[in-house]
C-alpha cells in the first residue's frame, strides 16, 4: 500500500460522485465490520462525515483515531476504488450543515418521506468526524 496521502484527478472524480463509503475504525472486532456511510471530499482533501456523538464508532475513535474509508465504482463501470487511511477528529460544529448537504446529494428531498428523513436527522445531536488521509491506495481497471 502506498503512504502517499495525495489524491489522483480520478480518485478526486470518484470521491464526488454520490456513492456510498464503507468505513473501518480501528479497535473494532477481528476481522473489521465496515459501515456505509455518507461522505464529502472536502477542498483540502480531508473526507466527512456525520453521525450521532454516542455511537460505537464514535467510541472508538476517541480511543483509537484511526479509520479507513473504501469507496468504489458501481457494478456495470469498469473496476475502481480508492481507499483513504488517516486519523479521524470528532468535531462538535458543521455536522447539522454537513447532513443537509449530503441528503441533497444522495436523495430527492422534493419527496415528502426524504424531507421528514432529513428533518429527524436534523432534530438529533450530531457530530461530524472528519478523516485525514495518511494513506491513498487505489485500484483502476
Amino acid at each position: 500500500m502506498s503512504t502517499d496521502p495525495t489524491l489522483t484527478p480520478e480518485d478526486v472524480e470518484l470521491l464526488r460522485r454520490p456513492l456510498h463509503g464503507f468505513l473501518s475504525v480501528a479497535a473494532g472486532p477481528v476481522p473489521a465490520q465496515p459501515r456505509p456511510v455518507w461522505f464529502e471530499l472536502t477542498d483540502d482533501g480531508t473526507v466527512q462525515l456525520f453521525t450521532g456523538p454516542d455511537t460505537l464508532k464514535v467510541r472508538r475513535l476517541r480511543r483509537d483515531p484511526r479509520a479507513s474509508l473504501v469507496v468504489a465504482a458501481p457494478v456495470g463501470e469498469r473496476e475502481h476504488w480508492v481507499s483513504v487511511a488517516g486519523h479521524v477528529t470528532v468535531e462538535t460544529d458543521g455536522a447539522h450543515d454537513l447532513a443537509s448537504r449530503l441528503a441533497a446529494r444522495y436523495w430527492d428531498l422534493a419527496d415528502a418521506t426524504r424531507a421528514r428523513d432529513l428533518e429527524e436527522i436534523l432534530a438529533e445531536d450530531q457530530v461530524r468526524l472528519v478523516l485525514h488521509p495518511d494513506a491513498v491506495s487505489r485500484y483502476a481497471y
